[in-house]
């Protein structure tokens, strides 16, 4: 399955208003359409690319794109005509915009792109993508077409994980754009993808949460079918409270996905909730997969069971939209303290309040 096949089913429609082309059903609706999804497909790349395309590309335009430009792209989006994804990552310094190098220069009456950008999900299948670039020493955000004077895709570095996710490189080299190709403000570029890696963590799980699913599922029924000694599998209580452990990490993370969707629903901000979700979602996935293949022994290494191709998969969680050292930093520093704390600036002493604002 491709997105652009997905995207003719609905899938990028929820969550977007009628008025483009969407089901205006809120995120209650999307975090039910993609845990649908890993249940079907049982691919986290096929989860991966969907976000990028999502939190990358589609609602960064929808939210701080002007007419011109949601009316140019956004049809296309939507619908899986195009597909779409944002470009951060360096080759030196990572996803971390404090070091970001890639330079967006006036020129005349736009803009000149250098730089490079590497591990860029949906390169080189990506027909739109926003580009993070210097300008005037801010950062800022620029769509970028794969067509563009100047835009080169590669794929020069794999990973041996979510490979069924299109991941390549992107090099600007004299890339020139009209005014009209900025998006946002000049120096909006950090709040932006601020605000798209806070979508991509509230709800890249959903996805996986479905092969969490039917992950579980499977183990169930191996439990049962398997004999040992006198008895079933399950009747061990080894394995039993393994299993007892998956299904309490699934439902844990179901909670945290409805609650980054009631507070999207409710406007609010997700800063806080979507690094504690993805924190607690990437981890809850490696050691469900981890508890699968101790249950299923041989049988789970089988190259047609999935199970153990999902070990570098469920790795790999642990490090995109932000690695768990990441987020930990980020939740103390939403919490005043950590990297967050400066000595004399008062937090407050309710935690409930200090939640609200920074979540």
């Amino acid at each position: 399955m491709n997105l652009s096949a997905l995207g003719r089913t609905g899938l990028f429609r929820h969550a977007v208003p009628e008025s483009w082309g969407g089901l205006e059903d809120g995120f209650s609706g999307l975090l039910q359409a993609h845990i649908r999804l890993g249940r079907e497909y049982r691919d986290p790349g096929l989860v991966l690319a969907a976000g990028a395309h999502l939190w990358g590309a589609l609602f960064p335009l929808l939210r701080h794109g002007d007419d011109a430009q949601r009316n140019r792209w956004l049809p296309r989006l939507v619908s899986g005509q195009w597909l779409g994804g944002h470009a951060i990552t360096e080759p030196q310094g990572g996803s971390d915009p404090a070091t970001m190098t890639a330079q967006a220069i006036r020129c005349g009456e736009g803009f000149r792109l250098e730089g490079e950008k590497r591990y860029i999900t949906n390169v080189p299948a990506a027909d739109l993508l926003i580009v993070y670039a210097r300008l005037d020493e801010v950062v800022s955000a620029f769509v970028v077409l794969k067509d563009d004077p100047g835009v080169h895709y590669r794929q020069d570095h794999t990973v041996a994980a979510c490979r069924s996710a299109p991941m390549g490189e992107v090099v600007l080299e004299g890339c020139r754009l009209p005014a009209g190709r900025l998006l946002g403000r000049p120096g909006a570029g950090l709040a932006l993808i601020q605000q798209a890696l806070e979508w991509e963590r509230a709800f890249i799980f959903a996805g996986i949460a479905g092969v969490m699913e039917w992950q579980l599922e499977r183990v169930i029924a191996f439990s049962r079918e398997r004999c040992s000694g006198d008895s079933h599998l399950g009747r061990h209580q080894a394995i039993a409270h393994r299993i007892a452990d998956m299904r309490t990490r699934l439902d844990t993370v179901h909670l945290w996905l409805r609650e980054c969707a009631r507070l999207a629903d409710a406007g609010q901000r997700l800063t806080l909730a979507s690094a504690q979700t993805k924190l607690v979602a990437s981890q809850a996935f490696l050691e469900s997969t981890l508890d699968a293949l101790h249950i299923l022994g041989a049988r789970g290494l089988e190259e047609a069971g999935g199970m153990s191709a999902w070990l570098n998969d469920a790795a790999a969680g642990r490090l995109f939209s932000g690695s768990d050292e990441a987020l930990k930093n980020l939740i103390a520093a939403l919490l005043g303290t950590g990297e967050g704390y400066r000595p004399g600036i008062r937090t407050g002493d309710d935690p409930a309040r200090r939640r609200r604002n920074a979540g």
